[in-house]
This record gives structure tokens, C-alpha cells and sequence, in this order.
């Protein structure tokens, strides 16, 4: 079976000189070596007596009053551990038991016969004391139900009498002693006649209240007034605050048993006059805390080495609890391989090798309490599994593809059936990776469709029938750049030596550093420039030129990768400015290519040509006739 406990090390008070026993137990694959801590450190065996269930057992507790040292006082847990893991319990705070003195003594009250008396005592010990009272050193009991005892030390007393009047004090007590407050006289006066009425006047309201489920909410109200108020409650929200669970404690106070979390809100004590709209009212907030429950606990995993192993855990409470990951006992950091996600809910390994196995605990916690559920993750081993490709080198060839090289593995080299390179951007986490699978025939490749100036990070894996081998090491590389795209450029003559000109650079392929700008006439061998102008200017105006002539204009644009394929075109001045626009294709080679009927010159000189060779066929026709 798996590491489990089955009683963990629980919250718990000391006794100055008396023994205290810590639980803790695992089931498992035996043998199972249960160990302690307090506050972090190892207890020593010698020092400490361990039971055989695994129980820490201190036969005479501690508590020094200078701090934590010669004392036993601390936080204690406890750690189970065999072939498999180790597991560690929740923390549990041990305090040693006390009784301060009182912070509020009762004090003396003066009350109409008929009216209300309260009472109330304070004292902040360890564990929570049991509070009675006592009236002329006599202890009160429940059997007059004019009498009401609240756990918080409360005592109330409705309808008084003359024979009430005396001397009260409330006794606490707990496993550190027992403490008597000071005496309190309540004073009973004649009651007011009948006729003479008071408004309802609220002595004591709700408290703001914090509770865990299942506890015992009582929330007070008493009020008096003549005549007596009637004392009712609702809720702020409005909602009801149903039956089941819920009854009046005396005369107005609400008690809630077994508390829920739909318990929770501002509830409203009122206080009403008889007969009347007149009332009063008072508020208190209840707020209501569940401890964590699992409510997907993490399940054991088997991976073969070079998989991936995915743990799921998720738990719900009031508030929303804190989950954190231990492995093999210890918190359990992220890295490139270990990855946390969804509110650390899901727990992400990649690439799991051998130091991965072992126990993986879950622990939720907030205000109200603590849970923690494990898993073991088997890494299956590696007998007859190719090692790790090794020396892999990279080398981006272009913009969009980069060759890849390695070296086959040292060990089982001959069992490789095929090799698996894992690609991913630098800036990506591991779940945007992607393969690209290579036979075992070669030990390089080249990846194409990449980004430009993107870098890439890279490993690979060989791969036997038995399954796939450690990663290699990682290789970063950026793919180079891109020359920009060719801009598309227009011409308008403005007028026989003068050339507007206007382009719109391509949004494709690389980014625009500036453009260069060539120009010159038909068939001369050298064109003027380049002309670099920068990235933002789209238009230049070519002036001083040789009026009537024919012209061509080359522009292209260039980056810190070179320069571009160039756009050309032809320009004529010889007719007016309406005819002569000339437009060529716009070429994205480097080759210069033209439509038809691009130059009015090149058109009469294709007419003589071809006149030319019309003639010399119709001689050679006529020798050869005369030959006959």
C-alpha cells in the first residue's frame, strides 16, 4: 500500500510536570522510519522518548517562562519515510497550559425589581476555561431558569427579585488551576409604578463572532424597558434564518448549534415595545470558516524516463485555502521542467529523470485548519535505453530555418530506431514546445518555418523500443533577419525636366532601415547613385534632367540584413505630361524587365528592325532567282 498516515500530530496544551504524548502513525511498505522536529530541528532519540506506533511521548512537560529555551513549548512535526519516500505531517502547535489573572472583573449594578441584571467576567487562558458563578460563595446552578450562563462568562438575570440582591462572583477554571474574580453586589430597588412606561433599552447586543463549522454560535441580546420589550431576530441580508439548529437561549439570546457556512452574516437583535412601532435594534457579523477538503486528490503516477508526469490537486474551504507542493518532505520549487499552474492546483514535470521519483504531497490550508493528501510518482528504469544525444549544434541558415547537428548517444547507440527534436521560442514555456521526428539514419536537420530574428531554444532525444533516452543539452540560436520587401513605386511628370516620384513600403517580410534611389537614361551604362534617403520619407522629386530624354528610375529599400529587390520604372519627357507616364512592371528580381510598348524610342527602333530584315530576306530571294 501506499505511504499514507493515518494519525497525524495534533494542536494540543501542556501541562507544567505532566506527561504528553504527539500521535504519529503511517501505514506502508514496511519498514517505515518515523522521525520528529520541533520548530524545524530534529529531536534526538536519546533525549526523546519514541514509542513503537511512532508517538512522541514526553514524560514530564516544560515551560520556562524566559522563552522556548528549557521549554517544550513549540511547533512539532513528524516525518514517515521508506524505500519509496517520505512523508510529512502537518504542523502542531503545543502550548503550555495558563490562567492570568482576570482582565474584567463583574462589577456592582443597581436594577428595578422586575428589570434585568448582567454580569460578565474576562480571562485569557489556555486551554478556554469553564466559567461558573457563585452568589454569597454559593454556586449558582441552572435550576431557576431567571438565570442564564453564556460560555463567554456571561450571566444574566431577568425578572430580579428583592431576594436576588448579594454578592456574585464567577470561579474559572482549566488544566492550569482554578481563579475566583471579585465579588460584585447587585443591588434590587422597588419597581417603578406600572403607569410610569420606559423605552426598550438594549443593555448588551451581538458581538462580531469568528467561528469554524460545527462549533456553537450564541449571539446575546438583552434589553429591558417598561414594559419588557419583546426581543426577536433577523437577518441584515433579509434572507431567513430557518429553525433547524437555531433557539432562543433566556430571554433573547440566539443560539446557533452545529454552524455552517450558510450561517454566516450580520444578524440583527431587536428589541420591541409592546403594542407599539418603538424599538431598538443592535447588529453583530457571524463570519462562518470551513477547513480545507480535497476535492481532486493528487493520484500516484508511473513515467517512463524523458515523459512527462501531470498531478492534480484541488481543495476548496473558507477562505479559499493556500496549496503548496512538497516532494519527498521538502518544498517544492519550479523550474524549467517544473512548472505550477491553475492556483498551483496542477503540478507540471517535464522530461521526469530519477531524482523525480518519490512522494509528492498536497497540502491545503488556511484560518480554519490544515488537510494534505500525497502520490508517488514511479520513474521506470532505464536497463537497454539509449543515452543522450550529445554535441548538438545549431546554426540558423536564413531567416525562417536553422540546421541542427548532433552526435549519437555514447550508450546503447545501436538500439536508436529514431530521434525526436524538441523546438520551442526562447521566450515560450515548455507545454508551447513542438516535435519534429528524424530517422536514425541521420544525425542532423533542418528546421524550416521559423520566425525571423526569433530565438529558438532546442534539445533532442533518442528514442529505442523500450522508450526515449535523457534529453541533450539545450542550444539557443536566433534565426537571422529579413531584407525588406520591394515598396511599390508611382511616377508623374511634373514637367520636361522635372520627375515627381512616390512610393508605399511593403508591410512584408523585414523592417525598413531608409531606401536608395538610382536613376538614368535609357541604355547608358551607369546609373546615377544609390540616393539613400530615410525610412519615413515616401517621396522625392527628381529635378535637372535632360529635357525630352527617356528615363529609368530604380528604388528599392534596405535594412541592417542588405538591401531588397529593387522596383523600376521608365519615365519619358519627350511628349507632354499627360502622355508620357511609362509604366513597367515593377520588378522584384534583379533582372529589369518592361511591358510592351514601354518607350516610344524602343518602338521605332523595333519598326526599323524589322523593316531591316524584311528587305535582306527579299534580296536573298532574288539571288537565288537569278541562280535558276
Amino acid at each position: 500500500s501506499e505511504l499514507a498516515f493515518l494519525e497525524e500530530p495534533q494542536d494540543t496544551v501542556g501541562v507544567r510536570g505532566q506527561p504528553l504524548a504527539l500521535s504519529c502513525r503511517a501505514e506502508g511498505v514496511r519498514p517505515i522510519a518515523v522521525s520528529w522536529r520541533r520548530d524545524g530541528v530534529a529531536l534526538d532519540p536519546a533525549t526523546h522518548a519514541l514509542l513503537p506506533n511512532g508517538s512522541l511521548y514526553i514524560p514530564s512537560f516544560r515551560r520556562s517562562a524566559g522563552g522556548r529555551e528549557g521549554s517544550d513549548e513549540g511547533e512539532y512535526d513528524c516525518t514517515a519515510q521508506n524505500r519509496f519516500g517520505l512523508l510529512l505531517s502537518r504542523r502542531a502547535r503545543v502550548l503550555a497550559s495558563t490562567l492570568p489573572r482576570f482582565s474584567q472583573h463583574p462589577q456592582p449594578v443597581v436594577v428595578e425589581e422586575g428589570g434585568v441584571a448582567r454580569f460578565q467576567c474576562l480571562i485569557n487562558a489556555r486551554p478556554d476555561p469553564l466559567v461558573t458563578w457563585e452568589k454569597n460563595r454559593t454556586a449558582l446552578t441552572e435550576d431557576d431558569d431567571r438565570y442564564t450562563f453564556l460560555p463567554s462568562g456571561v450571566l444574566q438575570i431577568t425578572g430580579v427579585r428583592p431576594e436576588d440582591s448579594g454578592y456574585f462572583r464567577c470561579i474559572a477554571s482549566n488544566v492550569a488551576g482554578r481563579r475566583r474574580s471579585m465579588d460584585a453586589l447587585l443591588t434590587v430597588t422597588p419597581a417603578v409604578p406600572a403607569k410610569s412606561s420606559k423605552d426598550p433599552v438594549i443593555l448588551s447586543g451581538p458581538q462580531n463572532l469568528t467561528l469554524t463549522v460545527h462549533q456553537t454560535a450564541i449571539l446575546e441580546c438583552i434589553a429591558t424597558g417598561n414594559p419588557r420589550p419583546i426581543v426577536s431576530w433577523s437577518r441584515l441580508d433579509g434572507r431567513p434564518i430557518g429553525v433547524e439548529g437555531i433557539q432562543v437561549v433566556g430571554t433573547g439570546n440566539l443560539m446557533i448549534s452545529d454552524v455552517a457556512v450558510q450561517h454566516a452574516g450580520v444578524y440583527v437583535c431587536a428589541a420591541n415595545r409592546p403594542g407599539t412601532r418603538v424599538r431598538r435594534t443592535a447588529q453583530g457579523r457571524l463570519i462562518v470558516q470551513a477547513p480545507p477538503e480535497f476535492m481532486q486528490p493528487p493520484q500516484s503516477v508511473t513515467r517512463s524516463l524523458g515523459a512527462s508526469a501531470v498531478l492534480t490537486c484541488s481543495a476548496q474551504g473558507t477562505p479559499s485555502p493556500r496549496i503548496i507542493w512538497l516532494h519527498n518532505g521538502l518544498p517544492l520549487h519550479q523550474s524549467e521542467r517544473v512548472r505550477l499552474q491553475n492556483g498551483n492546483s496542477t503540478l507540471t514535470i517535464q522530461r521526469v529523470c530519477s531524482e523525480d521519483e518519490g512522494i509528492y504531497q498536497c497540502t491545503a490550508e488556511n484560518s480554519a485548519g490544515y488537510t494534505q493528501a500525497s502520490a508517488r510518482l514511479a520513474v521506470l528504469g532505464s536497463d537497454g535505453l539509449p543515452g543522450p544525444p550529445w554535441d548538438l549544434r545549431v546554426r540558423a541558415t536564413s531567416a525562417t530555418a536553422v540546421e541542427l547537428a548532433w552526435r549519437e548517444p555514447l550508450q546503447n547507440p545501436h538500439g536508436v530506431i529514431g530521434y525526436v527534436l524538441h523546438i520551442r521560442r526562447a521566450q515560450d514555456s515548455e507545454d508551447q514546445e513542438y516535435q519534429e521526428a528524424v530517422s536514425q539514419t541521420t544525425v542532423q536537420h533542418t528546421v524550416l518555418e521559423l520566425e525571423p530574428s526569433t530565438h529558438y531554444t532546442f534539445y533532442v532525444k533518442a528514442y529505442s523500443s523500450g522508450g526515449a533516452s535523457q534529453p541533450s543539452d539545450y542550444v539557443t540560436a536566433e534565426t537571422l533577419g529579413e531584407v525588406p520587401a520591394v515598396p511599390a513605386l508611382f511616377t508623374r511628370i511634373l514637367n520636361s525636366s522635372a520627375v515627381q516620384l512616390s512610393w508605399e513600403p511593403s508591410v512584408k517580410l523585414g523592417r525598413i532601415r531608409g531606401f536608395k534611389l538610382y536613376h538614368g537614361k535609357i541604355y547608358s551604362t551607369r546609373l546615377q547613385g544609390p540616393l539613400e534617403l530615410p525610412a519615413n520619407v515616401t517621396s522625392y522629386e527628381l529635378a535637372h534632367l535632360e529635357s525630352y530624354a527617356s528615363y529609368e528610375v530604380r528604388l528599392l529599400a534596405f535594412n541592417e540584413f542588405g538591401d531588397g529587390n529593387f522596383t523600376a520604372r521608365l519615365v519619358s519627357l519627350k511628349d507632354s505630361p499627360q502622355a508620357a507616364v511609362l509604366e513597367p512592371t515593377g520588378t522584384d528580381c534583379e533582372g529589369d524587365t518592361w511591358q510592351d510598348g514601354a518607350s516610344t524610342t524602343g518602338i521605332v527602333i523595333g519598326i526599323h528592325i524589322g523593316l531591316a530584315c524584311i528587305v535582306i530576306c527579299v534580296l536573298f530571294l532574288l539571288l537565288g532567282y537569278r541562280r535558276r
